[in-house]
């Protein structure tokens, strides 16, 4: 077990390890962090402030002179709605690259602001590509911004988005991220690959908790949101003057939070940075899901597709399989996991994120094997529909 994962107690000790994409287990130091108040007006805090927004452009690499950072307090999803209704014009027209429920909450979002916009909708299964994504806008020269999901968690599935980024500034768009449960562990560097915005938050892959998220911007899509925003408190370009006048939130920050994401900022750049927190996740998903189908389980992705942040898995055909039972038996051998998000077959999740190592995921894998057998199910394969439908669709 690494030394992070060795700090965390037990489950026996009443805490169990959270395999979801957000919240996510952290350490004891993120905890720890979190015992002290702080004044939010305070030149201490404001200097906090100002270190978690450097830190995190950071992450960059090349290219972010261009681009600043704005936290934004709420979840994750507060954010990704303040980045679209900031940044897309109220007279623009989205292409929003749905392949799960994070990509329709985006075209939903759209619905509630009143932002003209259309939908390629992949389905579970598959991401969009570039080439299709080259051929809307070509069809469609009244699109002025799309939004993709970097990591479609209802699936698991990493969708391509160097090649998207390419055909977008190809035909002369702007492309903005959902990088909500990608960022930190998967690259997105703006000297490899054009774009305007990323969203994602405190309790993702930086393993902090929840509280705030950020929106990181090119400083010049910064300037000309002005004005753009539906709401006093999303409106990101506000934000951001703000911050840069006074050093401090408009309204209250979770200060305690920010105080977490420091430290847990200090354990990203011990473990490697995006390199480093992104090979660990990607063992603990190598780790699991050889595990699991060694159970009889089956992805619902190929291997070409899998993200190292969560797995869907089908849930078994097999009579006796109830998944209720089946989270249950989980939870008391000291594991949460995730209900599935799919929309044609039943299905759950397993998270590859937090600070969680390939020990933790092997004593996933037999606690799996365990309840299964509590429940008197001898064959995890699932339905043959199921297969049946993945092969349709990935044709």
């Amino acid at each position: 077990m690494t030394d992070a994962a060795a700090k965390l107690p037990p489950p026996h000790l009443g805490e169990p390890w959270l395999l979801t994409p957000g919240p996510l287990t952290t350490s004891w130091a993120v905890k720890q962090a979190m015992l002290r108040d702080w004044g939010s007006w305070d030149g201490d805090f404001r200097a906090m402030t100002a270190r978690l927004r450097a830190r995190l452009l950071d992450m960059l690499g090349p290219g972010k002179k261009d681009f600043d950072c704005v936290p934004m307090q709420g979840s994750g999803t507060f954010s990704v709605e303040a980045m679209l209704g900031s940044f897309i014009p109220r007279d623009g027209k989205t292409l929003v690259l749905a392949n799960g429920a994070y990509g329709k909450r985006i075209a939903q979002t759209l619905d509630y602001l009143g932002r003209d916009h259309v939908v390629i909708d992949k389905g579970d299964y598959m991401p969009p590509r570039g080439d299709e994504v080259a051929r809307a806008l070509a069809d469609d020269p009244a699109i002025s911004d799309v939004v993709v999901v970097h990591c479609e968690t209802s699936s698991g599935i990493l969708n391509p988005i160097a090649e998207i980024a390419d055909a977008v500034h190809a035909a002369g768009r702007r492309l903005l991220i959902d990088s909500m449960s990608a960022f930190g562990a998967l690259p997105l560097a703006p000297g490899k690959l054009r774009f305007e915005a990323l969203v994602s938050s405190a309790n993702k892959c930086i393993e902090g908790v929840p509280g705030f998220g950020f929106v990181i911007a090119r400083r010049a899509a910064l300037e000309s949101a002005r004005g753009n925003s539906h709401s006093l408190s999303l409106d990101v370009h506000a934000q951001w003057d703000y911050m840069n006048r006074t050093g401090q939130w408009r309204f209250t920050p979770p200060t305690h939070v920010v105080a977490a994401f420091l430290e847990a900022l200090e354990a990203h750049a011990a473990e490697g940075g995006v390199a480093g927190r992104g090979a660990r996740y990607a063992r603990n998903r190598d780790v699991l899901v050889q595990g699991m189908r060694g159970l009889g389980f089956e992805t619902l992705l190929g291997d070409r597709w899998l993200s190292p942040i969560i797995v869907t898995f089908f849930s078994p055909a097999h009579p006796a399989f109830d998944f209720t039972r089946f989270y249950e038996g989980m939870k008391a051998r000291g594991f949460i996991i995730y209900p599935g998000k799919l929309t044609v077959v039943d299905s759950f999740r397993l998270g590859c994120i937090g600070q969680v190592d390939e020990e933790v995921m092997r004593a996933v894998v037999r606690a799996a094997g365990e309840t299964l057998a509590e429940m008197g199910v001898d064959d995890a394969a699932p339905p043959e529909a199921a297969l049946d439908e993945r092969a349709r669709l990935v044709a």
